[in-house]
């Protein structure tokens, strides 16, 4: 999940908008045990389960998780294909024998992957199209499963159905003439592949080879502008390959050769996928004027290579008539420089939350973690701030007057001193987040916030809210000073 986190113990479902409604997609082990199934609409699911959580289904995502997972399994066969949403193929003709035979190279493979939180499901025939249907349907005898394993219309499944059919095994034994001629050829071509009389082999995930450079010297070099003139030269050669692919570098390693056998290796990442040679280059000089030990080139070096260690998307721009100038707030180069001298672990960045709650709405995250993030919410980055710069944590109590309970605050009390408010904005009201309590709204909520945004006789502002509301949660509500605006 994505946008947020259920307890382990709590069903939830995945959703997405089918059909003009919001229906379930994936469901949890505890919420299919309850009944409910995929394609369930929303509402009547919760008309049974009130206390259902859902969350959005993020289809990209579980293609990423398949493509990682696909990884894995080319470590015991190169024959893997993808089975979109949640299959994987493998041909492991020829590679058992590698890892004690099959049931131990299953039994090995699906630990690997139930390592990663997973539950698997396995299932070995003659065609991808049988070991599909077993890891479906279980069990190890294709004529005895079911004729949904035929994975074809619902028009032609009932079909069978009123036919009096019930099982593969039952199909296997009409004539293959007859079905095609009442139930059509995708029918007997589905049964021939599920059976093993016709083998559909699967087509592979081919790995993209990794970009990769290198130039030899027939007299060494050891001057570092010689080092980098080359290095520059690599990336200007890598950038055509990259901009054939559609791709840009996140991850550079360079090399170099010495004379004597030893390698000197230099590795800097972007915060951007990038084709642009002067900026690894710059990142390169950062990285050697940063060297505990610094370049020794000996007798000097006999080859430079370059490898992209890793890449990602970048799609061409079209060019303006003008040159286009970086923005001035383009922060990406210069945290990319503070990632290479300080290193990246100590380069943090304010990322959102899935929360309102202004202590819980934004956290740190390392420069280089790709952990999918929520959102800002849409908009306000084109309008003034109205969150503070400098949060308390946690919330200092003050003594407020004001001339109405349910008003604003004239004048609070906050470390010793008194402030008189001048000017005023809000209430802006936040809402405990009940939803994440096991007992919801109808058992203890929690209390409402109302923030003020005030202005004391000095022109300093502050942020303060109202802890409850007057007369309906609280009696006497308490007054907390949250943050400081510059």
């Amino acid at each position: 999940m994505s946008r947020g986190e259920a307890p382990a113990d709590q069903s939830f479902a995945l959703i997405e908008k089918q059909r003009g409604a919001l229906r379930i997609v994936a469901l949890n082990p505890e919420a299919a045990r309850l009944g409910l199934e995929p394609g369930q609409a929303l509402a009547d699911a919760r008309g049974r389960l009130p206390d259902l959580a859902a969350f959005p289904h993020d289809p990209l995502a579980d293609a990423a998780l398949l493509t990682r997972l696909a990884r894995i399994c080319g470590d015991y066969t190169p024959s893997v294909q993808c089975d979109p949403p949640q299959g994987l193929l493998l041909d492991v003709t020829g590679c058992a024998h590698l890892h004690g035979g099959e049931a131990q190279m299953r039994d090995h493979l699906v630990a690997r992957v139930a390592a990663e939180g997973l539950t698997v499901h396995t299932g070995l025939a003659k065609t991808p199209q049988g070991a599909r249907a077993l890891a479906r349907f279980g069990g190890s005898d294709l004529s005895a499963l079911p004729l949904a394993a035929l994975d074809c219309e619902a028009e032609t499944l009932h079909a069978l159905t009123r036919a009096g059919f019930r099982r593969l095994g039952d199909l296997s034994r009409v004539s293959r003439k007859a079905l095609a001629a009442r139930f059509g050829m995708a029918t007997t071509t589905r049964l021939a592949r599920l059976l093993g009389e016709e083998d559909a082999h699967i087509v592979p995930e081919q790995a993209r080879e990794r970009v990769f450079a290198e130039a030899r010297f027939a007299e060494p070099i050891g001057r570092t502008d010689d080092v980098l003139d080359v290095i520059e030269h690599l990336l200007e050669r890598t950038a055509v390959t990259l901009r054939e692919r559609g791709e840009g570098g996140r991850a550079f390693r360079a090399r170099l050769h010495r004379s004597d056998g030893h390698v000197a290796r230099l590795a800097v990442e972007t915060g951007a996928p990038t084709r642009d040679p002067a900026l690894v280059l710059r990142l390169l000089r950062e990285r050697i004027d940063g060297l505990a030990d610094p370049l020794d080139p000996g007798f000097g070096y006999d080859a430079i290579d370059l490898l992209i260690v890793h890449a990602e998307a970048l799609p061409d721009r079209q060019v303006g008539l003008e040159a286009e100038r970086k923005r001035p707030d383009d922060l990406g180069p210069l945290l990319d420089r503070l990632a290479v001298r300080h290193g990246p672990e100590r380069v943090l960045r304010f990322v959102a939350c899935n929360s309102h709650t202004p202590e819980r709405a934004g956290t740190l995250r390392g420069l280089r973690d790709d952990r999918e993030t929520t959102p800002w919410p849409e908009g306000q980055e084109d309008e003034p701030p109205l969150r503070p710069l400098v949060l308390l944590d946690p919330p200092q109590r003050v003594r407020v007057t004001n001339a109405l309970p349910e008003g604003p605050p004239r004048q609070f009390s906050w470390r010793g001193k008194a402030h008189s408010v001048l000017r005023h904005e809000g209430p802006e009201r936040l809402a405990a987040e009940w939803w994440h309590r096991r007992d919801g709204y109808q058992g203890n909520p929690g209390l409402t916030r109302d923030y003020y945004r005030v202005e004391d006789e000095a022109g300093h502002r502050f942020w303060l809210f109202r802890h409850g509301l007057y007369g309906l949660e609280v009696e006497h509500p308490d007054w907390y000073i949250h943050g400081l605006f510059a």
